[in-house]
């Protein structure tokens, strides 16, 4: 026996038991993602309803709200340029509200992600930003939890408005001849949020019919 024969003998071991070790590994890795997958997944669940939650109250629908879903394509429209996910609510199966993703890059330190629930007569039921940069102590007031208003959080005051009770001029800041306030030194990051629910509203009054009408599931 050579030692060029022994050498590949040992090799050809070696890769086998890599290999073998390789199969092993991917198949726990398979075993524990089949175990852990549906805490994952009911986790994430709860987090979207958590937010929806913040929106939209529990009594204003009776359907499983995560269940009827319509998948937007890039929808810049409303900052959404990869697309993003529409939620419907609906009382006794008549719609109730729609629940939009959104977004915003006019923040001050970049984008701001949204979200948007605005009932079956156009108006907004709730808004809460998801996600932001903006500089903590000035612009993070567009977040709730933020807000030292404890009692009328800023981003509350778009509640119960709709994009033609208000019109065109009125969806902006006082600052830019608008109704909507803003902390000064923030004006940015009022205006962004601002001009984004607007999008949203103004959206989601020129697509409505078809927003409720389209098969759960399907792309729009």
């Amino acid at each position: 026996m050579t030692a060029e024969y022994t050498a590949t003998r040992t090799s050809l071991r070696t890769a086998m038991v890599m290999l073998l070790f390789a199969l092993a590994f991917t198949a726990l890795m398979a075993s524990m993602y089949g175990v852990t997958r549906p805490a994952i997944e009911a986790s994430a669940q709860a987090a979207r309803m958590n937010l929806v939650g913040d929106v939209l109250p529990a009594s204003a629908y009776d359907n499983a709200l995560l269940d009827d879903t319509l998948h937007l394509g890039p929808t810049p429209e409303i900052g959404l340029p990869d697309g993003g996910v529409v939620y419907r609510a609906r009382q006794h199966g008549r719609p109730a509200a729609l629940v939009f993703e959104a977004g915003s890059n006019e923040g001050y330190s970049g984008r701001i992600d949204l979200i948007v629930a605005v009932l079956a007569d156009g108006k907004a039921s709730g808004v809460r930003v998801v996600q932001h940069k903006e500089t903590p102590g000035l612009g993070d007031y567009i977040d709730p939890r933020k807000d030292k208003n404890r009692s009328r959080p800023w981003i509350t005051g778009f509640n119960g408005l709709s994009y033609a009770e208000v019109g065109a001029n009125g969806w902006r800041v006082r600052k830019d001849g608008g109704q909507f306030d803003y902390h000064t030194g923030a004006t940015i990051s009022a205006r962004a949020v601002t001009n984004a629910v607007a999008r949203v509203l103004a959206f989601e009054a020129a697509h409505r019919q078809r927003l409720y009408a389209a098969p759960s599931g399907s792309p729009l």
